[in-house]
């Protein structure tokens, strides 16, 4: 018996090495309204995205008003850790947090209180991260509406009140973090920021919902710049995507080719366009792309492929906790 059971590590220590320094890419997701946590698919190529742990969670919500797990960003470090944060509830003044070194077993999960500070602050919605390289620093952004404080635009009677700006905190631990500063503050309504760092150029490219309602815009855009701690520019590009409703941008460059996956909301389906110039210029490849059922807003991050065929061989089948 024992026997068999190294056979079958050798095995998959085998498999795993033949596996290691070959890219992946997994794509981190909610289903329904995010009570059962979060949810995971892994690719090789960018188009096909297949569901891991049988399309069930693996991290139950337990922080925040609702105990939601909506929005989940992961990132992961230098050291191999994976970190992630999320929204926690639709009125928050918190995000949650937690960390894992192999995306199955989770650290506790903790309340961010990012806007504590303010007591009219509306929501923190769609939290995401950045590792900024040069200063070693990680970066928390997130959408929130304080009433009164920005430019005031139309809305529908449906979203009224609603007029989200930017904010952020920096941290180096996660134990210890920066206070609260505006990070993109456009003169729209502005949710579900997402920075991808362009490969050859170190550029940075950040993709920005315009969620004005009346006339409603409900499109993807884009802005760059080549320092984050210079901020980004508030002039924005023309919209990326089309003539549908789309949120919840995730850029990924596959190769040479810079997709954004987003959430046709509308449409109950998931969309993406590519760029082959670094975002100069986009296609719509919605119909080359497909997604596990129900995916909603999530991100989409490179790992190497050795990560992807540990989750496989995995036999958890319930929520991770340590």
């Amino acid at each position: 018996m024992k026997r068999r059971i190294t056979c079958l590590v050798l095995t998959l220590c085998l498999a795993l090495t033949a596996f290691a320094g070959k890219p992946a890419y997994l794509f981190s997701y909610f289903i329904g309204n995010s009570e059962d946590g979060l949810h995971l698919a892994y690719s090789y190529d960018g188009l096909t995205w297949t569901p891991l742990n049988e399309g069930r969670s693996f991290l139950t919500p337990a922080v925040g008003k609702d105990k939601l797990m909506r929005d989940p960003s992961i990132c992961q470090s230098p050291d191999g850790t994976f970190h992630m944060v999320w929204t926690s509830s639709w009125t928050d003044r918190i995000i949650g947090y937690a960390s894992s070194r192999d995306l199955v077993h989770w650290s506790e999960q903790q309340a961010i209180p990012v806007m504590m500070h303010e007591p009219t602050a509306h929501n923190c919605w769609a939290p995401e991260l950045f590792y900024d390289e040069p200063s070693q620093t990680y970066y928390i952004f997130w959408a929130t509406t304080i009433p009164g404080r920005h430019k005031e635009v139309a809305t529908s009677e449906s979203e009224k009140g609603l007029n989200h700006r930017m904010y952020y905190v920096t941290t180096k631990d996660f134990r210890t973090f920066s206070e609260t500063k505006m990070f993109f503050n456009p003169d729209f309504s502005v949710i579900d920021a997402a920075i991808v760092k362009v490969p050859k150029s170190g550029e940075l490219i950040m993709v920005v919902k315009n969620e004005n309602s009346n006339p409603p815009e409900k499109n993807l855009r884009i802005t760059r710049t080549r320092n984050i701690r210079d901020g980004f520019p508030v002039e924005v590009s023309a919209p990326i995507t089309g003539d549908y409703w789309a949120e919840g941008p995730a850029p990924l460059y596959v190769g040479d080719a810079l997709y954004v996956y987003f959430d046709k909301y509308r449409d109950h389906r998931y969309g993406a366009v590519r760029s082959l110039d670094n975002g100069k210029t986009w296609e719509d490849v919605s119909d080359r792309v497909s997604f596990p059922k129900g995916t909603r807003h999530g991100t989409a991050f490179k790992v190497d492929a050795s990560v992807v065929e540990a989750l496989l061989t995995s036999s958890t089948s319930s929520t991770g906790n340590q």
